[in-house]
């Protein structure tokens, strides 16, 4: 049973992994951090935050100053979707931002009934409640031991 976590993330509770929303890539062991399977980019903040003003004039630009900032942007491996970016001093090491209790919520999934792909139903596209069970069948049928269930609008 994969569970929506973030819209570009899964856990899969029957293998207790966190896997990409978009191309089914195996981040890691969902008791840890997704972040340690994904593809870091460590990006000067002066790219996506340029100087207001003429820093040849100014010491202050309202630009972050990379000895005090740095933006980590974490992508997929497989396909490239930027999964999550941050903003941490240099040195600092990427955050954990989600710890799960996974018993628990297996626990609560199994008696809720329901299938949580089709229960929560946010994700990428433009279309929030759109299928994404047909990107995840040839990678179901490719990686043994995957527990993919798919599901196809209109068929139940």
């Amino acid at each position: 049973m994969r569970v929506p976590m973030t819209e570009y993330l899964f856990i899969d509770l029957d293998t207790e992994r966190w896997i990409c929303r978009i191309c089914a890539h195996d981040f890691g062991d969902a008791r840890g951090n997704y972040k340690e399977g994904t593809l870091v980019y460590d990006r000067d903040p002066r790219e996506i935050h340029p100087p207001v003003i003429d820093p040849e004039k100014y010491e202050f630009t309202f630009s972050p100053d990379p000895a005090f900032c740095r933006i980590l942007e974490f992508y997929c491996p497989t396909c490239g979707t930027q999964i999550e970016a941050e903003y941490l001093p240099p040195g600092h090491p990427p955050t954990v931002d989600m710890l799960w209790d996974i018993d628990s919520l297996r626990e609560k999934w199994e008696a809720h009934g329901g299938n949580p792909e089709e229960v929560v139903n946010y994700g990428p596209g433009e279309n929030a409640v759109t299928d994404l069970s047909a990107r995840f069948d040839s990678v179901s049928h490719a990686q043994p031991g995957h527990a993919g269930h798919t599901h196809r609008e209109g068929a139940h």
